[in-house]
């Protein structure tokens, strides 16, 4: 143990403690740019220098250690004016357009410039202008990089897929796509994490929020709506609704506020999911010698991205089932059109999703399955709809409750659990189990596939069929575990893969908490609503077996193949 004193106060904490841990077990908080916790740590802004006794120079508290007799002070007059200067630095070089920014209002540039009372800078603005191409789902702004280098260390430590780099000389010295390509260039996965933790708005989605209220207030659409799993468990964060205020009741009816004229749950399309992928998962084991195993999960459009460009000898052992959010939009157009009585070619398809990659998944050439068009017309963010909800000065505290429009807004907890890594496993293996077994198993028999490890696996027995299945989330623990199959390290029969750390309540169009991980936190509060589910098995949704019955015929069906399954050569 280290003794030392920090303004004052003496405290002991373990050898190799930083200033800045230490600090934060005192309660205080020195103010930072570029630090996150256990990801960037190099003391790049200087924001968090202190003053060491006896010494000269100031120190970055992010990553100094402690030393024996150590007399800190964080906020001394000497690191008031440093910190003002290095704020007023940084200010140069940035666009301090705040009104036009995604960021505005949720930005740590913004919020420690005006804790210092920095209103006027002296400094002349060299903020550098880069071209971007508006149109792509993720969009940079060059001249409010403030070069912390985080968007580098998540894409590199967490995904593992090096899109980002330190790119020109002396002080046009900025971060850039490698190798000077084009993000387009670059196998860029689209999950966003680059997104959520930057401490400022240089990287942000592209919004279509103009486009939605266009669509909302043209008489000749009709706007149908879906909303994602892993929403729910988030979606109030961004307008200051509790937990327990933010119920699906209410989005329903702030959706209902907004003009949508359809709401709909996606839980009903991933309760479908689960009956095409499991029911190809065992006609993949009923005929083994056949196929390539094991058999991968096909939902997240960043995870397919990745495959397709890192692994294509991984593609034809993709589940060729869509994902939840496409089906839905397949669907929509057709047999809940029918059901609507309302023209399909009139139906604007609008989905909610926590993720950044569904923007680019919507317009994949083999996501037109109908003769109306792109299945889906537009995919909007999670922190998208917030900033709907509060364009239209909407109270979500008195918005009263309203529930899905019927019959599409039926799910299971086994569909709700789709936003959490391993949910989709887990969902897949309650229902193969019945379609095996012709029981149900104990809705809790495979829990084993929970958990925030980056790779989890686990064995079952299915009426005497051995499976071994795995779990990954984050594409630098996908890499380790193709690899190691690669090497006949592993043998997996199902595996599940998610882009984003935590699976979709991580996304990368949810709400940002900077300096916050809180995928895990939401994800619980999926766990506990599949808990308190009347349903927990997808293929208990009556509204699923009612789409077999009168529209599909049965999972695997022609019908289905055509409308719920893709070929990935179509991709594009």
């Amino acid at each position: 143990m280290v003794k030392l004193i920090i303004d004052g106060k003496t405290i002991q904490v373990p050898e190799g403690t930083t200033i800045m841990d230490a600090a934060m077990k005192l309660g205080i908080k020195i103010p930072h740019l570029c630090y996150f916790s256990g990801l960037n740590e190099i003391g790049a802004c200087r924001i968090c220098a202190v003053e060491v006794k006896g010494k000269d120079q100031l120190v970055a508290a992010c990553n100094t250690a402690v030393e024996e007799g150590m007399e800190i002070f964080t906020t001394s007059p000497k690191v008031r004016k440093t910190r003002i200067v290095n704020v007023r630095l940084i200010l140069s070089d940035h666009d301090c357009k705040c009104a036009t920014c995604a960021r505005c209002g949720n930005c740590a540039l913004q919020d420690i410039a005006s804790d210092l009372g920095i209103f006027d800078n002296p400094y002349r603005n060299v903020a550098e202008r880069g071209k971007w191409d508006s149109k792509y789902p993720l969009v940079k702004n060059e001249a409010k990089c403030i070069k912390c280098m985080r968007c580098i260390q998540v894409c590199d430590k967490i995904q593992g897929m090096h899109v980002w780099d330190i790119i020109g000389a002396g002080y046009r010295t900025t971060v850039g796509v490698r190798n000077n390509m084009t993000i387009e260039e670059a196998n860029c996965t689209l999950c966003g994490q680059c997104v959520t933790h930057c401490p400022v708005g240089a990287l942000r989605a592209r919004s279509d929020m103009g486009k939605m209220f266009d669509a909302i207030g043209d008489p000749e659409k009709i706007t149908i709506v879906q909303v994602a799993p892993a929403v729910r468990a988030a979606w109030g964060e961004s307008i200051g609704l509790p937990k327990e205020k933010a119920t699906m009741g209410r989005l329903v009816g702030a959706l209902r506020r907004l003009g949508f004229d359809y709401v709909f749950d996606t839980n009903f399309s991933a309760d479908l999911t689960i009956m095409e992928e499991g029911s190809e998962f065992l006609e993949r084991l009923a005929h083994r010698e056949d196929y390539k195993f094991p058999m991968f999960t096909s939902c997240c459009p960043g995870w397919v991205r990745f495959v397709r460009s890192q692994y294509p000898e991984l593609v034809p052992q993709l589940s060729t089932a869509k994902s939840p959010q496409q089906m839905f939009g397949a669907l929509t157009k057709t047999y809940i059109a029918q059901c609507l009585g309302v023209d399909p070619s009139k139906v604007f398809s609008v989905s909610i999703m926590p993720c950044m990659a569904k923007k680019y998944e919507r317009t994949v050439p083999d996501m037109s399955s109908t003769e109306y068009g792109q299945d889906v017309d537009m995919v909007l963010t999670t922190r998208e709809l917030a900033r709907m909800v509060k364009a239209d000065q909407i109270d979500p505290f008195t918005v009263e409750e309203a529930p899905f429009d019927q019959f599409f807004g039926e799910g299971t907890g086994a569909a709700v659990i789709f936003g959490a890594t391993g949910g989709v496993m887990e969902a897949a293996l309650r229902s193969a189990s019945y379609l095996v077994t012709g029981q149900n198993p104990d809705p809790d028999a495979f829990r084993d596939v929970r958990g925030m490890d980056g790779w989890k696996e686990a064995s079952y027995e299915i009426q005497g069929i051995p499976l071994k299945v795995a779990v990954a989330s984050g594409l630098a623990n996908t890499r380790r575990l193709i690899e190691a199959l690669k090497r006949g390290d592993v043998r997996y029969d199902f595996v599940e893969i998610m882009a984003c750390p935590g699976g979709c309540s991580g996304g990368g169009g949810q709400p940002i908490h900077d300096g916050e991980e809180c995928a895990e936190e939401r994800g619980k509060i999926l766990y506990g609503l599949d808990r308190v589910a009347d349903l927990r098995f997808s293929h208990e949704n009556p509204t699923v077996l009612k789409v077999y019955e009168e529209f599909l015929e049965k999972p695997l069906s022609e019908k289905a193949h055509h409308l719920l399954h893709t070929d990935y050569n179509n991709w594009g």
